[in-house]
């Protein structure tokens, strides 16, 4: 079998070119680091191998789980710990999440039972055990969608119909964001809470939603102005034709969707020293205000990304122009 490798210390267009090589069938084994955990798209890949999952976000393991199984073949997705690992409370529920919610519907519908069973805060409230953190901001809200549109189907007797949305950005940061259920009381209010800022279109809108929060509840705790932030963070990132925001080590890791090309060094000079600028990543550390300089950062994206595509669009005009004339 021939193996290809892929790392993210490679130059900036080796990555790419293994990726290729592997998707085109020219290599049969591909061993790499997370750089493959999104964006990837690998028909014919049917097995992944995970080693060290324990050290790994649970966001990234979803992610990297769902790098196999996207043709008609069954996949499998074997994350593997080294025996005598000593795990932390933490990983050993995030190892134990990943296993349980293998299919988005049941996931949710397996939690919900769980909260009939247990009550409402140990499934919503702070505890490690929530389905919030256990999965993470963005998946608890598909996972609500997609649990809604089942029971709507069951009353039916219809195939459930799932909403085609635009790609959405995943964010993995290493902040309490919730919304504590000595907050919010009441289960229904707290899951439309979560709906709302799920589908918040820009941040205008988020800042709208934290506001009605503290009129209606009062002073929103910490956990709330974590959320509040993250989903600042996913629209920031969202117009910057961002992918990911996800924690690698010591550093906030902006995955793009598409690379930057030729304009990497205009990027860098626009975002000074508080980033390091690649091809398609770029790195803000963790230290200090990183927060604050995270959604600068961003910003700063967006707005590049804004002002490339005037560019574009004027030189395109320029260029119609030109040839009508001719």
């Amino acid at each position: 079998a021939k193996v290809a490798v892929g790392h993210g210390r490679m130059d900036e267009e080796e990555p790419a070119g293994v990726m290729n090589d592997f998707m085109d069938g020219k290599s049969d084994v591909l061993v790499s680091t997370t750089i493959i955990e999104a964006g990837l798209d690998l028909p014919n890949a049917n097995t992944i191998i995970v080693h060290r999952p324990e050290l790994l976000g649970l966001a990234q393991m979803y992610q990297l789980r769902g790098r196999v199984g996207r043709g008609g073949r069954h996949a499998y997705a074997y994350f593997l710990v080294p025996p005598g690992t000593r795990m932390t409370e933490a990983a050993q529920k995030r190892l134990k999440a990943i296993l349980a919610y293998q299919e988005l519907g049941a996931g949710f519908r397996i939690a919900m039972k769980d909260l009939e069973i247990r009550g409402a805060g140990n499934i919503l409230g702070p505890e490690q055990s929530g389905l919030v953190h256990a999965v993470g901001f963005d998946l608890y809200t598909r996972l609500l969608e997609e649990a809604v549109a089942d029971l709507k189907a069951q009353d039916t007797g219809e195939t459930p119909v799932r909403r085609v949305e635009p790609p959405q950005v995943a964010v993995d940061l290493p902040l309490e964001a919730f919304i504590p259920e000595d907050y919010i009381e009441d289960l229904p209010l707290r899951l439309g809470a979560y709906q709302r800022l799920a589908r918040a279109a820009d941040t205008e809108e988020a800042v709208v939603i934290g506001e009605e929060l503290r009129d209606r509840f009062g002073p929103t705790p910490e956990a709330v102005e974590n959320l509040l932030y993250v989903v600042r963070v996913k629209v920031l990132a969202g117009a910057g034709d961002v992918e990911t925001v996800i924690r690698e080590g010591s550093n906030i890791a902006i995955r793009l969707r598409h690379g930057v090309g030729g304009a990497k060094a205009l990027l860098q000079k626009d975002l000074g020293t508080v980033a390091q600028v690649g091809d398609s990543l770029v790195r803000v550390p963790m230290k200090g205000l990183w927060t604050e300089i995270l959604a600068w950062v961003l910003e700063r994206m967006a707005s590049f990304r804004q002002k490339m595509l005037e560019m574009a669009e004027a030189a395109q005009q320029t260029q119609e122009a030109q040839e009508a004339q001719n």
